[in-house]
């Protein structure tokens, strides 16, 4: 017995120094974690949703992009959450409560689909109640995030919340190609049926959250919450960032038109996707690191604007693929579509880690979790207005699942309305996120990798949000 405890605390302490970054091991603390994972690894399904949606359902483009905005609508009111489980604890608590029926929705959700769904619009219901579940969970497990973060010493700071981001990144960088995978040797309901069984996970760790229980509801709390809310959203300093992202990320998108011509036109088999999938995860990565290595010095307006430009001119590429006129410069199609995935990609982040920080830098104390969901919240509802426009402007342009001979004509606005928020730079402070707070940095490594490049069309490019949405060809 005495023997094998040196090699168990080596193990222990080789595990809380190079995987954990200093944190302690506790049952809490690999709940916490697996949370977050299983965040990441309900990438697993989002092909099998793609496909479900256009072959199980036989729905357009256009029908596709309309009810995949609304599939989006529970990220854009996670502000809500926040305060109902600050407000109105169940059976006297706050978070755990809400943990175990977040779960137990999404595995319902996933479920349904897997047995069930017939209609497109029952299909959307289910998912965007699998989103709500996600969503859920994550504000939750985000508030416990920013509760331990407190107590973290002035060396540790921001590591909790890095440790969550990347256990998240871990578990959509294992789906990635999975997904694609596991679609060229099984149905998309049999894939749904196994990812209904992460969500249980969450259900099953929320018992490890050590948390006091409340006497009563916390209403005082959440009112005041709100006021502080108010006076914050209506600084100049606040409002004016915060409608620049909103019209940047509002712009229409093409990406389910795009899928279809993929895999419809082009021939794209799952696995193929799930390749390209797990390139533009890896990518995205890269593009974190970039920002983070050499251009964290550069003024927000700066990397916005070239950003902007530079993803814009590089999604005119897609014009080459839409046409055919790749295979006339002796660019197969996957190649062509594996590289410029992979270029877009790392745009993307590059462009939208300014989000994060210039979101959390915009937070005053005292309101700043609250506010800061908030903001992503605007971010993501731009989001779903950029689906909404991508779909009335597929359905005016003809574009069906067999009809792309207009696909150019859509890829060509969606990519130059990217530009349109650019004479509107002045919105934002003309300042750089180095400098930033501890607080600020912590926020913006808290959350999950972001979506890919603005208004783009590569394969798995579209509009960032805050959290990927298990609808389309999304990364």
């Amino acid at each position: 017995m005495t023997a094998s405890s040196p090699t168990s605390s080596g193990i222990k302490g080789f595990v809380e120094q190079r995987l954990l970054l200093g944190q302690p091991l506790t049952s809490e603390l690999a709940a916490i974690l697996l949370v977050y994972f299983v965040q990441g690894i309900l990438g697993l399904a989002r092909l099998a949703v793609s496909f479900f949606l256009k072959d199980d359902l036989g729905l357009t483009p256009a029908e596709v992009a309309a009810l995949s905005g609304i599939a989006t609508l529970p990220w854009t009111i996670k502000p809500v959450f926040g305060l109902l489980s600050d407000g109105l604890p169940i059976f006297g608590y706050r978070r755990r409560p809400y943990l175990i029926l977040s779960g137990l929705l999404g595995a319902g959700a996933w479920l349904a689909l897997a047995t069930v769904v017939q209609t497109g619009w029952a299909a959307i219901a289910a998912i965007t109640l699998s989103s709500l579940s996600v969503a859920v969970s994550d504000v939750i497990v985000d508030s416990l995030v920013v509760e331990r973060a407190r107590g973290e010493s002035l060396g540790n700071a921001g590591t909790l919340q890095s440790l969550a981001w990347g256990t998240s990144a871990v578990g959509g960088v294992l789906t990635a190609y999975l997904g694609g995978a596991l679609l060229q040797h099984i149905s998309t309901r049999a894939v749904f049926g196994i990812t209904a069984t992460f969500p249980l996970i969450v259900s099953l760790v929320a018992v490890l959250i050590i948390e006091d229980p409340v006497d009563s509801p916390s209403w005082a709390v959440v009112g005041n919450q709100v006021k502080q809310l108010w006076q914050a959203v209506r600084q100049r300093a606040i409002w004016m960032p915060a409608l620049f992202l909103f019209l940047w990320q509002a712009t229409p998108t093409a990406d389910a038109a795009f899928f279809f011509f993929t895999t419809n036109d082009l021939g794209f088999q799952p696995e193929f996707l799930g390749r390209v999938r797990l390139v533009t995860s890896l990518a995205a990565l890269l593009g974190i690191w970039v920002f983070q290595r050499f251009l964290r010095t550069v003024p927000f307006r700066t990397i916005f604007a070239w950003s902007t430009v530079l993803s814009s001119l590089l999604g005119m590429s897609m014009l080459l693929l839409v046409t055919h006129a790749n295979r006339n410069l002796g660019i197969g199609d996957e190649w062509f579509s594996l590289g410029d995935s992979l270029v877009l990609t790392v745009m993307g982040e590059i462009a939208f880690m300014p989000v994060l920080v210039l979101s959390a830098r915009l937070c005053p104390p005292g309101v700043e979790a609250t506010l800061f969901a908030l903001l992503m919240s605007v971010v993501n509802l731009a989001g779903l207005l950029s689906h909404e426009l991508g779909a009335v402007l597929t359905h005016w342009l003809s574009v069906t699942e067999t009809n792309f001979d207009n696909l150019w004509e859509l890829v060509l606005i969606t990519n130059l309305t990217t530009l349109l928020p650019l004479p509107l730079l002045f919105l934002l402070p003309n300042t750089s996120s180095q400098g930033v707070s501890d607080r600020s940095e912590e926020h913006a490594e808290s959350l999950p990798p972001a979506d890919t490049p603005m208004g783009s069309t590569s394969l798995f490019s579209t509009h960032v949000t805050e959290h990927p949405v298990t609808v389309g060809d999304r990364e």
